[in-house]
């Protein structure tokens, strides 16, 4: 592996074999060269793990590490962490791509902040009808988060903060990780969530930054997470995890975070969840949406100047 490297970069992988070597080509044409990955493989059964040794034999930075079966994608990246050893450690999903300034900015304002760790923002990148991938705007929700630029900021400073969750927009210090003993919930699909929220409210300080640091791939043949909300396992889990990331900004007394969360699952997460719900053969389902958008509806500061959509999706839901 790469001698002297400032961040390492954890990259679990399960039966990605159509995008995995764009994921890793993005890292190798990083303007810092300074980088070690760890690519995990989780038991795959298609060719991913040919990939990953294919790269990781010409190039040192790489390494693979193997489960002995199957364990998730919260598990293999609490393997990757046992495995840091660089001041700095960040994530990629084996499917995403980084822009290719991403680490040396993120890396190089972390470093002049002394900042605990740093979030950037990100696009989709979503197919089109020939399957070419393309990549969106910025939404609105990520530009609250990010833009403008803040350095050396707190929650309380920065509430609008707490709507970027995901793990991939951020490199933080292995040091924060290790102090506040953080790990990825294992079996649980969503794991990003409760761990943005705790990371939020544990910093001394952040950064962020307005550039694009990755583009997240919806991928078009439909087998991302987070294109199977319909089935009830998987809901379950994405309610429990906007449910915990709420639990640990109130626990934190993050009062101003929490409130600025609500409007968004308002807006982003109750309105397709009720498209799904509504012609879902299983009862359970709609009870499980509308016992979600009553928690909401009681959380709200003005759900009567909620959005058409959101304002629609939580009517419907109220009464199931």
């Amino acid at each position: 592996m790469a001698e002297n490297a400032t961040v390492t970069i954890i990259v679990p992988a399960f039966n990605v074999d159509p995008y995995v070597a764009d994921a890793l080509r993005s890292l190798q044409t990083q303007s810092l060269p300074s980088w070690r990955a760890i690519l995990i493989d989780d038991c795959s059964e298609d060719d991913t793990a040919e990939i990953l040794d294919r790269f990781a034999a010409v190039d040192s930075r790489f390494r693979v590490v193997r489960h002995g079966a199957r364990r998730g994608l919260g598990a293999s990246r609490n393997t990757g962490l046992d495995l840091v050893d660089t001041p700095l450690v960040g994530f990629l999903d084996a499917d995403d791509i980084l822009r290719p300034a991403a680490l040396e900015r993120l890396t190089t304002t972390l470093t002049e902040t002394g900042s605990d760790f740093i979030a950037g923002a990100y696009v989709r990148l979503r197919p089109d009808a020939q399957g070419t991938y393309e990549s969106g705007e910025v939404q609105p929700w990520v530009l609250a988060a990010t833009d403008p630029a803040r350095r050396a900021v707190t929650l309380e400073d920065h509430p609008a903060a707490s709507g970027n969750v995901v793990a991939w927009s951020k490199i933080s210090r292995i040091d924060f990780w290790r102090r506040h003993r953080f790990r990825f919930p294992e079996g649980k699909a969503y794991e990003d969530q409760i761990i943005a929220q705790l990371m939020y409210t544990k910093a001394r300080a952040f950064d962020v930054i307005t550039e694009v640091v990755v583009e997240w791939r919806e991928r078009a043949n439909g087998s991302s997470i987070t294109q199977h909300k319909a089935e009830l396992p998987v809901l379950l889990d994405y309610l429990e995890a906007l449910r915990g990331g709420l639990s640990v900004l109130d626990a934190a007394g993050a009062r101003s975070a929490a409130a600025a969360r609500v409007p968004l699952m308002l807006m982003l997460d109750l309105p397709p969840l009720v498209e799904i719900a509504i012609e879902h053969p299983v009862e359970r389902y709609r009870n499980e949406v509308g016992a979600f958008a009553r928690e909401l509806t009681r959380r709200a500061d003005a759900p009567s100047k909620l959005s058409d959509p959101a304002a629609r999706a939580l009517a419907r839901a109220s009464g199931w």
